[in-house]
């Protein structure tokens, strides 16, 4: 993602797409969300208020959301399946923010024919955390709270390059495994993945660090088995009530080192129903998924020890 201010215009550049918005526009008033994912952003820059609409409200975290939208100012617009369109444009809101889905191309058609401002964003692609961060400093551009965006930005980016400086001196390098099996695969990050960069970033080995790929990679349980031979850490495991129901959806795990001896970690620390603040505030701040991180894998670090996890709750 970038964008330039031309004077009049403001120029974005997002993947295949660019809006070239008079500045006579900005800032927008109404916004309406068709991703919950972008939530965080609005949040971090205390700017809920602006929000007249969102899409799978269930999947929102936020508190403040859900007092909004129960006061009928924040409506539902329904889902990835179906937006209502009716509700959108008789609430016409000036900008609409999204991840482009090709399914939905004549739902966007007809949205920017009724003079919607339609933006396209891919924020989800991004694999450096900061990079991800930094589109607080675009939502902030758009939105009229740039120097409110320019020292949230600054403050996570000197958070995380701290924390990085912090684990880049420890000697411990611990082994790390990630995710968990879904039927007879395990889906690893990429090496060159957002999660994988934070493990470098947090002072740790990521089995997959050698990997070229940004996706997620399957593998068999034997492949990774062999591969996990010697780590400490097991993280990103989904909620479970404790290791004896983990085992229940795969028994093989009983086998690894990791389970019988380390130390796991689910990313369900703020999660309420079907929402978990992992994927609404953890996508802004990095810095504090990194400080996560950092935590578990140097436990002989007390920089941050009165600072509890965040995201991050351990597996027993």
């Amino acid at each position: 993602m970038n964008y330039l201010d031309n004077g009049d215009v403001v120029v974005l550049n997002s993947g295949k797409f660019k809006n070239s918005i008079p500045k006579s526009k900005l800032p927008f008033k109404t916004v309406m969300l068709l991703n919950s994912s972008l939530i965080g952003y609005f949040s971090e820059l205390n700017l809920e208020d602006k929000i007249t609409g969102v899409s799978s409200p269930e999947y929102i975290f936020s508190e403040k959301i859900h007092q909004i939208i129960n006061h009928g100012k924040i409506l539902n617009i329904g889902n990835e399946q179906k937006y209502d369109i009716e509700k959108i444009l008789a609430n016409k809101p000036d900008v609409i923010f999204t991840n482009y889905v090709p399914n939905f191309a004549n739902t966007y058609d007809i949205l920017k024919k009724n003079g919607i401002e339609l933006i396209f964003l891919d924020e989800f692609l991004e694999q450096d955390p900061l990079e991800k961060s930094k589109y607080l400093l675009l939502f902030g551009k758009l939105l009229g709270a740039e120097e409110q965006a320019e020292k949230k930005y600054t403050l996570i980016r000197e958070n995380y390059n701290k924390i990085q400086n912090l684990a880049s001196q420890s000697a411990n390098r611990p082994g790390v495994l990630c995710n968990e099996m879904y039927g007879s695969q395990w889906f690893l990050p990429g090496g060159k993945s957002f999660v994988a960069r934070l493990i470098k970033d947090a002072g740790a080995r990521y089995i997959m660090a050698d990997n070229v790929a940004s996706v997620a990679v399957p593998m068999s349980f034997e492949e990774v088995f062999v591969k996990a031979a010697q780590i400490s850490y097991w993280i990103n495991i989904s909620p479970h009530k404790d290791r004896k129901e983990l085992l229940t959806l795969n028994p093989n795990y009983a086998k690894m080192a990791v389970f019988k001896t380390g130390k796991l970690f689910m990313i369900n620390n703020r999660e309420k129903d079907r929402a978990n603040d992992y994927f609404e505030s953890g996508v802004v701040r990095c810095d504090l998924v990194l400080r996560d991180y950092f935590k578990i894998f140097h436990p002989e670090n007390k920089t941050f020890a009165g600072q509890p996890l965040v995201y991050m709750k351990e597996l027993k």
